[in-house]
């Protein structure tokens, strides 16, 4: 079983005759403590191209100290990692392994670099003895343990380590480092022990970037279709009218631009789904339907033959995600509701019936879950996502001016937007509304990521016009919530009835989603009437 220890530290870099200064009396600190010395051993494995490296992601396997094991570090902001741990094995645990698939993909992590590291330990401490953070002076001795670098087979050096004790304040890591560095220290250029050992010895050197990191490189405004160069009138007299002048975003810029963040925000997302963090799954759903969405959108811009199969798999990707985010949602909706019904209300065990009702439902969702991420169809989608980065499927608008394309892009998913919302606002009350309103809804996402995409290119305007279209959107949204709790609250109604329960509760919640739907769809005429004027869509144009 892997336990995960939140890490807050800083680091220096120190002379090998340089002597640590007297810390009592820096900030909070009163006393300091001698905790005595250890020897550690840890072999940091990754794969051949260091994969984990480039993510600032390790994993090793440690032997010496209190806490000898697996170690998994993930990166939660600067000088803050998540420490998953698990006991010592001869091989990676699948447990930590799992949670670096989305970055390995199909290869074997292996061992890397080993480094032995002689540990002093002394404990900052209050004035009432508490302990407050944790500081080890590190002999350091790195060597390659796989294939050979550009640098020296083993490296040697001094640091200082400041870990933070009990969730403590991160500000006396500040206090501390001030008086490390007037004593002589220098904060670390690299921010982990690995990180340095790869770059003295040379093994990061060559490291390729990581799948799918390759930015586009748009061909040359006026290239031909074989790359050939066009000759302009007065060429060789001189620069040409407007030479010299930056050129603006092409339109693969910007829309690689975007797809290349929602690839980035899914495998990122990936161990956090793993580890049930909270709004992990629901992040990175949305994240599958930015990615599907703008495929959808800029079809002059990426082949609709290579994408489609593509966003068939995300959309596939996005429901299995939703087994889970889905019942969430609708757990915290019904438990809101029913908070806000008044005590007398509430007859019967409704509280609990909820709550049996969601545990059962979330035993099975989530076991789904790990299983589309642990299977080969999740895993073949990671990787075609990642080709696709690196040979983008480019069609000729590609390279012309981001502006007008992403322009049109976007109104475009308007119109189809204003015809859905035109026929919802027509179609008759009841289930044919309903179902037009959740169609409605669809098309407003798909136009609000539309013109997320085209902000580097139409700035103010496209933020505006998706902020806009969002509030379309949740108000829309909140009309389809209601639509899935009324089907909840009657299966609740009927598993309480066949229990021989009472049902007026679920019954006074039904009423209430009937008239909250009911709400929403008269709020609908007037906020787009807002929403669709003529200005906002002119703006785009500008």
């Amino acid at each position: 079983m892997a336990d995960t220890v939140r890490e807050i530290e800083r680091k220096y870099e120190v002379d090998d005759d340089a002597h640590l200064p007297d810390l009592a009396g820096a900030g909070r600190v009163a006393t300091v403590g001698k905790a005595g010395a250890e020897e550690l051993d840890a072999l940091y494995y990754d794969t051949p191209d260091q994969r984990l490296a480039a993510a600032r992601i390790t994993l090793r396997r440690r032997t010496g100290g209190k806490d000898a094991g697996w170690h998994l570090k993930l990166p939660v902001a600067p000088g803050v990692r998540d420490e998953v741990r698990a006991p010592l094995s001869e091989e990676p645990p699948p447990e930590l392994t799992a949670l670096v698939r989305s970055r390995v993909l199909d290869r074997e992590p292996v061992p890397l670099v080993r480094l032995r590291t002689r540990r002093t330990v002394r404990v900052l401490k209050d004035a009432a003895g508490a302990p407050l953070a944790e500081l080890a002076v590190d002999e350091v001795r790195a060597r390659r343990a796989g294939k050979a670098g550009s640098g020296p087979a083993e490296v040697r050096w001094r640091e200082i380590e400041v870990e933070l004790l009990g969730g403590g304040d991160a500000a006396l890591l500040d206090e501390v480092g001030r008086a490390l560095v007037a004593a002589g220290a220098r904060p670390a250029v690299a921010e982990s022990k690995l990180a340095r050992a790869l770059a003295e010895t040379g093994l990061d050197r060559d490291r390729p970037a990581p799948p799918g990191a390759r930015p586009h490189t748009p061909r040359p405004r006026g290239a031909g279709k074989r790359g050939g160069k066009v000759k302009g009138k007065g060429e060789g007299k001189g620069k040409a009218k407007g030479a010299g002048k930056k050129a603006g975003p092409t339109a693969a810029d910007v829309v690689l631009r975007y797809v290349r963040e929602q690839v980035r925000v899914i495998v990122e997302l990936d161990p956090a789904v793993r580890r049930d963090l909270p709004d992990a799954v629901h992040r990175m759903r949305v994240a599958t339907r930015r990615l599907r969405s703008v495929f959808r959108s800029y079809t002059t811009v990426l082949d609709r033959a290579v994408t489609l199969p593509l966003g068939l798999e995300l959309k596939w990707l996005a429901a299995e995600l939703g087994i889970d985010r889905d019942r969430e949602v609708l757990t915290e909706r019904l438990q809101g509701a029913l908070a806000e019904v008044p005590r007398p209300l509430r007859l019967g065990p409704v509280p609990a019936r909820l709550r049996i009702w969601s545990e059962r439902r979330r035993a099975g969702s989530r076991q789904e879950v790990l299983a589309v991420l642990d299977g080969s169809r999740y895993l073949a989608l990671l990787k075609s996502l990642h080709a696709l980065l690196e040979a983008p499927p480019l069609r000729p608008a590609a390279d012309r001016p981001a502006p007008g394309i992403t322009a049109a892009a976007v109104l475009k998913d308007y119109r189809r937007l204003a015809r859905r919302v035109e026929a919802a606002l027509a179609a008759p009350a009841g289930r044919e509304r309903d179902e037009a309103l959740h169609g409605a809804r669809k098309a407003a996402k798909r136009a609000r990521y539309a013109a997320e995409a085209a902000r580097p290119a139409l700035g103010g305007p496209a933020k505006a016009f998706a902020k806009r279209i969002k509030r379309v959107q949740q108000l829309l949204g909140d009309h389809q919530d209601s639509v899935v709790a009324r089907g909840a609250l009657r299966e609740l109604a009927t598993q309480a009835h066949q229990a021989g329960e009472g049902g007026f509760t679920f019954g006074l919640l039904y009423g209430r989603e009937e008239a909250r739907a009911a709400d929403r769809e008269r709020e609908l005429p007037g906020l787009w009437q807002k929403v669709s004027r003529r200005k906002h869509r002119d703006a785009l144009r500008a």
